[in-house]
């Protein structure tokens, strides 16, 4: 059976509604931007956070907003009809208003249209994703599809942690996508793709503590920090599995004071990514495992895996599928993809429940200077978005999915 959505709302109506609309998005994405929100200054995202959230009381929302101590606040927005069912009767779009950009940025990588593109800081991962569900959201209440049982009630939860790993809003997420059904992520695309697949993530702190010597006078008396990292470096390094989807990455080293001072510290910063969630484990001993091969010296380590991988389930391709056929109702062929990234989606994947993530703006550069979203995209994609949350689950579909895996 093919997959449907209310039929007072069809495809190619949603899509002329969502270019009618460009205008506004655009403007709104600008204002999302303008106001910058690093991660790490509470204030400043705090602020982005209570723009979008007197955005979405004015399309009817029923706002709540999370405080949190030493961390963004969170923004919980319920739209259309509260379910009174099961879980199956409510969505939830996850998104991120925090930026890896540092306050001042505007200054020097202007929020601006220009060939096609708008530019700026967050515009890409990820304030267009955002702007793109408010903008559905309006459509369809506007369309009157969100007062209909029994799939009726969306709930957006925007955090303010995300690029920082999410260390404060994880449980609420968790606990949000519980009463879920499904759980949509307004993360950039992957090219043009939907992601029906993440890598897991881990992070982790080598130190090495040697003995310090005079370089010249003492050399037999010191032990290199330095010297024992970079034995460790190689042992660590040499995990990388590409069959296996493990990569162990060194990002970052550090050490010693003075180059005629035996190093007495060194560490490195080790970026690790699985597939198989089973890996996390095995990896987390293997860190733990660590030994020195100069006896002299001490290794400590800390972290662990962050986000547990997005598996592609049968919920998930489920969902994938019916977004695939009504793209075709758009005239175009979506594909899935699998990312080296993690996003918050990992972690509502892992509970079971199924996620479709990379439903955001069309575009490159997240996290570089040149990041920015392609408009042509944007009207296509916020119809599409509209068309699932209009009828999500209206049908069944196939249960295989063609496996492509493309670069994060």
């Amino acid at each position: 059976m093919a997959a449907t959505i209310d039929s007072s709302v069809p495809m190619r109506a949603l899509l002329a509604g969502a270019r009618r609309k460009e205008p506004a998005l655009l403007d709104l994405i600008q204002r999302l931007v303008r106001a910058e929100s690093p991660s790490d200054d509470k204030a400043a995202v705090d602020a982005c956070v209570a723009m979008a959230a007197k955005h979405a009381r004015g399309l009817g929302g029923r706002v709540k907003i999370h405080r949190q101590k030493g961390f963004g606040n969170l923004l919980e927005a319920r739209f259309g009809a509260k379910s009174k069912t099961s879980a199956e009767g409510r969505t939830l779009l996850l998104g991120h208003l925090d930026t890896v950009w540092p306050l001042g940025t505007l200054k020097t990588m202007r929020c601006r249209l220009s060939e096609g593109r708008l530019w700026g800081p967050g515009t890409l991962d990820m304030k267009a994703g955002v702007a793109m569900a408010f903008t559905a959201i309006e459509m369809l209440t506007e369309a009157g599809s969100l007062n209909r049982e029994p799939h009726s009630e969306i709930v957006l939860l925007l955090t303010s942690d995300e690029e920082i790993g999410s260390p404060a809003s994880r449980s609420m997420i968790e606990r949000v996508a519980a009463e879920c059904g499904r759980v949509f992520v307004l993360e950039p695309a992957q090219g043009l793709a939907y992601k029906t697949a993440r890598k897991g993530t881990g992070n982790f702190r080598i130190e090495v503590t040697g003995v310090a010597a005079h370089a010249g006078v003492d050399f037999e008396k010191g032990a290199s920090a330095i010297r024992e990292l970079a034995r460790v470096i190689e042992t660590v390094s040499g995990w990388t599995d590409l069959k296996r989807g493990i990569t162990a990455s060194v990002g970052v080293v550090g050490g010693g004071t003075k180059s005629n001072v035996i190093a007495a510290h060194a560490w490195a910063e080790v970026d690790l990514r699985i597939v198989r969630k089973a890996d996390g484990p095995r990896m987390e001993r293997k860190f733990a495992a660590l030994k020195p091969v100069d006896k002299r010296c001490k290794l400590a380590v800390t972290g662990g895996i962050n986000r547990p991988p997005m598996a592609r389930t049968r919920g998930t391709v489920k969902l994938y599928q019916q977004a695939r056929a009504l793209a075709g109702e758009l005239g175009f062929q979506l594909e899935g993809a699998m990312s080296g990234g993690g996003s918050d989606g990992n972690f509502t994947s892992a509970l079971g429940i199924p996620t479709l993530d990379g439903m955001g703006a069309v575009g490159e550069g997240a996290h570089a200077r040149h990041e920015s979203v392609v408009v042509e995209h944007l009207a296509l994609r916020t119809a599409l978005l509209a068309g699932l949350l209009a009828g999500c689950n209206s049908a069944g579909t196939p249960d295989k999915l063609p496996r492509r895996t493309t670069r994060s």
